[in-house]
């Protein structure tokens, strides 16, 4: 080969090199203007809801327990040992039924004495009606008389005396005598009074009958003590004393549930109190039933927040309890805090920074382009909000959040 031909196959080698490269460089810069041309220009399908109104109903939820609006904590008033308990968990009873008895020996015992003690006291007032006053009576008249009769017979020694047919001893027994006399009758005055109806006698003997009386009534309330009775109608929640057992005053021993009014107590996030009112309606439910619904009202708000938990109690009246509602059984309630019957919602996870205070929200333009819309959220109802501004009804918005998405970009709505 001569060098010419060697120099123009070099030459020519060279020129396809660049050649070569300046394609490839060529086709990567088409191949990138390619994609984002068809990034910008061919619409992207985005996930759309058109906007209609709809009933909106805004919850607060919580967990509650049911029970009646009062419960007795039942104890007993004296120590004692435990005979019978008649009545178990969950049975119910009736006003002035049995539920428990103490052994009662003593106290009968003692009553038995008391009673006695009444008729003792009795029989001493009768004594003092039908023989002591008379008695005294009888014996004051006689003493009276007496005194009369030595008052006659010392005026006569007197003037036998100034006579001079009796000497100065005769006239001295006589004043004994008298004197000895008007002492007795004296005496007898005084017993007569103190057995008068308002004498002492008479006081005396009925003070001891009253206080027989009050002894016989503490001793039979003591005997009343040993016997619990149901104080109401209702239910027994929990019993806690068995036969045998030894018992003391202040200890709860049946907790009882009196018929009336059911009422579901929660605990609710103190953040959700600006929602509740009283009259406000709910639903409840128990997780063994919870097809079965039943209706209940908000009737009781508590004034204080529990600073412990950061929750307010709140209580429902439930006006038709369901046979299977169980006292402090556990239920799911589901207070309306809020109806709107024709509002514009969105799904939640479609409302971009929903927590601050500028939410906007991806609208889809005529021209299927996204605009960037700043809206005022109003109810929320689980999963849904309302939109109170800045979109109108019959207009179409993103129903996610979307990634990757900006505004004025073009995309084409699929209906959800």
């Amino acid at each position: 080969m001569t060098a010419d031909s060697s120099v123009f196959l070099e030459t020519f080698m060279q020129t396809w090199r660049s050649s070569r490269r300046f394609w490839l460089l060529g086709g990567v810069l088409l191949a990138v203007l390619l994609a984002f041309g068809t990034w910008l220009w061919v619409p992207v399908t985005v996930p759309a809801q058109v906007l209609k109104p709809r009933e909106l109903v805004h919850s607060v939820v919580a967990t509650a327990t049911s029970q009646t609006q009062h419960r007795a904590n039942a104890g007993v008033q004296i120590a004692g040992k435990v005979l019978t308990v008649h009545v178990k968990e969950g049975e119910r009873f009736r006003q002035g039924q049995p539920l428990l008895q103490l052994d009662d020996s003593e106290a009968r015992s003692a009553l038995a004495s008391a009673e006695l003690a009444v008729r003792q006291a009795e029989f001493k007032l009768r004594q003092w009606r039908e023989v002591q006053a008379p008695t005294a009576r009888a014996s004051e008249q006689q003493a009276q008389a007496n005194l009369s009769q030595t008052r006659t017979q010392l005026t006569r020694q007197q003037d036998l005396f100034r006579q001079g047919f009796i000497g100065q001893a005769a006239l001295d027994e006589a004043m004994r005598t008298y004197q000895v006399a008007h002492a007795q009758a004296l005496t007898a005055q005084a017993q007569r009074q103190a057995h008068d109806d308002d004498g002492v006698e008479q006081s005396l003997a009925q003070s001891t009958l009253v206080l027989a009386r009050t002894n016989a009534q503490a001793a039979n309330a003591r005997l009343s003590y040993t016997r619990m009775l149901a104080p109401f109608d209702g239910l027994v929640v929990s019993r806690s004393v068995e036969p045998g057992d030894m018992v003391q005053p202040g200890k709860t021993l049946l907790m009882l549930a009196p018929n009336g009014v059911t009422e579901l107590v929660a605990q609710i996030d103190e953040r959700n109190l600006s929602l509740l009112r009283l009259g406000q309606p709910a639903m409840a439910s128990a997780d063994a039933f919870a097809q079965q619904r039943f209706a209940a009202v908000v009737s009781a708000i508590a004034p204080a927040v529990d600073a412990q938990r950061g929750s307010v109690q709140v209580k429902l009246q439930v006006g038709a309890p369901p046979d299977y509602l169980r006292q402090d059984m556990t239920v799911s309630v589901e207070i309306e805090a809020g109806r709107q019957a024709a509002a514009l919602a969105v799904p939640l996870e479609a409302v971009h920074e929903s927590e601050s205070a500028n939410p906007w929200v991806w609208r889809i333009t005529a021209a299927s382009r996204l605009e960037r819309v700043p809206v005022t959220l109003g109810l929320r109802s689980g999963a849904w909000v309302q939109l109170l501004t800045g979109v109108a009804e019959g207009q179409r918005v993103l129903a996610t959040a979307g990634t990757g998405l900006r505004e004025g970009q073009r995309v084409r709505p699929s209906q959800s």
